[in-house]
């Protein structure tokens, strides 16, 4: 039986879960953010007191891992990192984009077979990073940054349906005008979303170095971008 402790900064929206074998037995939200300098200590400290009042072991820590805001995910590290090193025990990262789709592909029982998932996080102007997975969570498209036209995901949706979803992806409705096309609004990171994702990666020991890891951040991305796109 696994327990483990789920850190998610990405975005304005600071939270904290705890899981163990698929069940949510703790979580901590504030969404009136940015304020993860001031609540995720807070959150952190409820949910270690949580597990010792229960007499369990914790086994990992699961943390977003990008992309996303560089402050925040430098918060959310940072405290996996005290953690890990503290209890010894493993880090697992949950990439952004891959925590979006649980919440949809557990909501939305309408999804079609072929459907395809298309989590956006919101840069400057028309710009988002995006990534595409099947309903599988296998990458259909690895993340990247997109300016996003009327021709951005045209060869994708001409051959079956996208659900677009994420901070990004409100400012795009108008713009992706296709019969393909369809956004789901309100969601949102959240820490308890990480579950799934991390529990299996747990149970397959995909772990990070944690002396070494780095998130994934939206400004080393820019750095990387052809300057065409900046």
């Amino acid at each position: 039986m696994s327990c483990l402790l789920h850190i998610e900064t990405s975005t304005d929206v600071c939270s904290v879960a705890i899981s163990s074998n698929g069940e949510c037995l703790f979580e901590k939200v504030d969404d009136k953010g940015p304020n993860h300098a001031v609540k995720l200590g807070v959150f952190v400290d409820e949910a270690l007191a949580h597990i010792d009042e229960l007499g369990m072991a914790l086994d990992a820590v699961a943390v977003s891992c990008g992309p996303g805001s560089y402050t925040g995910l430098r918060i959310g590290v940072s405290m996996a990192k005290g953690i890990c090193y503290g209890r010894n025990i493993d880090l697992i990262s949950v990439p952004t984009t891959e925590l979006l789709c649980v919440p949809v592909l557990l909501g939305h029982e309408e999804l079609e077979d072929n459907a395809l998932l298309c989590p956006m996080l919101d840069a400057r102007r028309m710009e988002v990073y995006a990534a595409v997975y099947d309903r599988a969570l296998r990458t259909v498209r690895p993340i990247q940054a997109d300016i996003v036209d009327a021709d951005t995901y045209r060869e994708l949706l001409d051959k079956q349906p996208v659900y677009f979803f994420g901070n990004g992806a409100g400012k795009c409705m108008e713009t992706i005008n296709h019969p393909n096309a369809h956004f789901i609004d309100n969601i949102v990171p959240l820490a308890k979303w990480m579950q799934p994702i991390a529990e299996k990666r747990h149970a397959l020991g995909m772990k990070e170095d944690v002396a070494y890891f780095v998130p994934f951040y939206l400004k080393d991305f820019v750095a990387k971008m052809p300057k065409k796109l900046i």
